[in-house]
């Protein structure tokens, strides 16, 4: 039977598909902030006790917490000695879930590019808390798809992440304060060179594809993956796509290419997803009732819902 508190089924907004719905297995998205690194990106610290809090407000069981551990290891910040703050934040995301471990699981995080991203991927698999899968955030590591260098170091990561057998999120929308380019050829180039490197484990796409909220520029990176997946491509295999903040400030012509998007992509690969509870997003519970915009049938919410990936069984 289902773990659901009492009183926490969902009543939808007027206009969706369904009057009531229950809540989602896991949310496949979400974050903490460590008391050093949220004064560092200007948020409130968010620790497991805070996380639970949110998920049981919204019925939810279970929670993929992504460490933001490459934070530290932006390039724009230039943070001296970034490795160490790296390492212990991973360490502290580890700790944290460990208090929770039948409702909690953590995946690492690291730059990709930083000379240190194998050492710190081997250190984390090498945590039986930390070593189901590794966090990657192209933006935040102002990774270039057209550049080979970085494109080398990335598939590097992929790499030793399929040997060690961890599944991988990756946040793919390139840096828009750097005005990095991203779109189609972008997604492409991701698809072709770096998505063989890493052909046994797990992929879930961030966003959609995207960086939340939709745009023409995340449409035309997610219509690679819809032909990809379209000619049954066997690079297709086990990619998994979060619907995390995808709705935010959407019009209701985007709700319905999302729905359609969602639908070429397959409904039994989408997951749920909210973000932390920070920086304008909705709380878990909010998250989910604000999906339900998205025109999808009563069966699809149902199916995404309970979507298990890999990772979290």
């Amino acid at each position: 039977m289902r773990w659901v508190p009492v009183g926490v089924l969902l009543s939808i907004v007027p206009g969706s598909a369904s009057p009531q719905v229950g809540p989602p297995l896991v949310d496949y998205h979400q974050h903490f902030f460590s008391p050093d690194l949220a004064k560092l990106v200007g948020v409130e610290p968010i620790d497991a006790d805070k996380l639970i809090r949110l998920l049981d407000s919204a019925g939810i069981r279970r929670a993929l917490v992504l460490s933001t551990a490459y934070s530290w290891s932006n390039p724009s910040r230039n943070v001296e000695n970034d490795y160490e703050h790296v390492k212990a934040d991973n360490d502290w995301t580890a700790a944290q879930v460990a208090r929770y471990p039948d409702r909690l699981r953590a995946f690492c995080g690291v730059n990709p590019l930083r000379d240190y991203a194998l050492v710190e991927l081997n250190r984390c698999a090498a945590n039986p808390l930390l070593r189901t899968g590794l966090k990657l955030h192209i933006g935040n590591s102002a990774v270039d798809y057209h550049s080979a260098q970085d494109l080398g170091k990335l598939r590097r990561v992929f790499r030793a992440a399929n040997d060690k057998h961890m599944a991988i999120v990756i946040h793919m929308r390139a840096s828009i304060s750097r005005n990095l380019p991203y779109g189609r050829t972008e997604a492409q180039i991701f698809i072709d060179s770096i998505l063989p490197s890493a052909p046994d484990v797990p992929v879930q796409i961030a966003h959609l594809a995207g960086a939340g909220g939709y745009d023409t520029t995340t449409d035309n990176a997610v219509s690679a993956f819809v032909e990809l997946i379209a000619r049954r491509d066997p690079r297709a295999k086990r990619l998994w796509f979060d619907v995390t903040t995808v709705d935010r400030n959407a019009t209701p012509d985007d709700l319905k290419l999302i729905a359609s998007r969602i639908r070429q992509l397959g409904i039994a690969r989408v997951l749920f997803g909210s973000d932390a509870a920070a920086g304008g997003n909705l709380a878990p519970r909010e998250a989910w009732l604000e999906f339900h915009k998205v025109p999808l049938i009563e069966a699809e919410f149902h199916t995404i819902a309970n979507n298990v990936a890999p990772y979290m069984r």
